[in-house]
């Protein structure tokens, strides 16, 4: 399709220094990270396992979804739900390492990219689906094509799914806000953070947080103070950009190319915190040669924890 995408404004300089610990994971691109009551980590990799980092123990495979497990939260009962581009909606119970599945599809359609969650304090879970044409592993392919197949969806404790907004350009990240008022999303090609205010129906309509950024935002979490942390994947791609309102046919063409010769994102390590009236608190930008692509981030006991796409590992900074 063609698109027009937004202009973007520069951020304040980074604030925020120091060396990254990065720690090696046994698997591939731990996209997100999240923390439980233990305070230990988990991830997921592109093999599909799911990786728990216990404080003071090395990395360890707790299961494996068959899928791509993307998107993390911790339920209020500990186990922990899975957004899965292959297969949906899961929740792991980490005793016994057994899945249930709890969204395959809506409105009899499969999800394709199961993106990211997080639950209410009532058990409410909200969720997000990037593009309902391509599953992750061709997610080149929705960013060439700019089409606004994003999806938010809510999943009531009855059972019940309801699709709060649809439209989206790559939904990506969702958090609440500290008092569960708001859901935050973030859409990655939108280069937009948005609040929708929570309703007794479902959701208002939204309003951006902060838009125009130089950035793709990923996943997102609420801070400690009650900022939101947005992972910026990488900066804008001015090829795509440039493409993005001409001919679709000259996209057409680059998706004939095989898929390992498209453009891929710069290397950076890029993380922003927002407060809620869209004004940047803190900012992290850095390269480290282990650590690349940061597209998920949770922030504990004073440290921010980063997951990436670009790297065997994860890595964390003392804020």
């Amino acid at each position: 399709m063609r698109w027009q995408p937004p202009p973007q404004q520069p951020l304040p300089p980074p604030d925020l220094s120091g060396p990254l610990r990065v720690i090696q994971i046994p698997g591939h691109a731990p996209e997100d990270v999240v923390i439980d009551a233990g305070g230990a980590i988990w991830t997921g990799t592109d093999d599909g396992a799911v990786v728990r980092i216990a404080p003071g123990t090395a990395p360890e495979v707790v299961a494996n979804t068959g899928g791509r497990p993307l998107g993390l939260a911790v339920a209020r009962d500990g186990r922990v739900l899975i957004c899965d581009s292959h297969r949906g909606l899961l929740r792991l119970d980490p005793a016994s390492g057994t899945f249930e599945t709890l969204v395959r599809e809506v409105a009899g359609r499969p999800l394709t990219f199961c993106s990211n969650v997080v639950e209410s304090s009532d058990g409410t879970i909200f969720f997000t689906e990037s593009t309902s044409r391509f599953h992750y592993e061709y997610y080149k392919g929705s960013v060439l094509e700019a089409r606004a197949s994003g999806s938010l969806f809510r999943l009531d404790l009855d059972g019940t799914v309801t699709t709060l907004a649809t439209g989206l350009r790559f939904a990506n990240g969702v958090a609440l806000s500290a008092d569960e008022s708001t859901l935050v999303v973030a859409e990655t090609t939108a280069c937009r953070v948005s609040k929708y205010p929570l309703t007794g129906s479902g959701v208002g309509e939204p309003v951006p947080l902060i838009e125009h950024l130089p950035g793709y935002p990923d996943n997102i979490s609420t801070a400690p103070d009650g900022s939101i942390w947005v992972a910026l994947v990488s900066e804008r791609n001015a090829v795509g950009e440039w493409l993005a309102p001409r001919a679709p046919v000259l996209r057409r063409l680059l998706w004939q190319l095989p898929y390992r010769w498209l453009p891929n994102p710069k290397p950076l390590v890029w993380a922003i915190a927002v407060d809620l009236d869209g004004r940047p608190r803190a900012q992290l930008r850095t390269t480290d040669p282990q650590f690349a692509l940061a597209t998920g981030l949770v922030e504990h006991d004073g440290t921010l924890w980063l997951g990436c796409i670009g790297s065997s590992a994860v890595a964390c900074l003392d804020l």
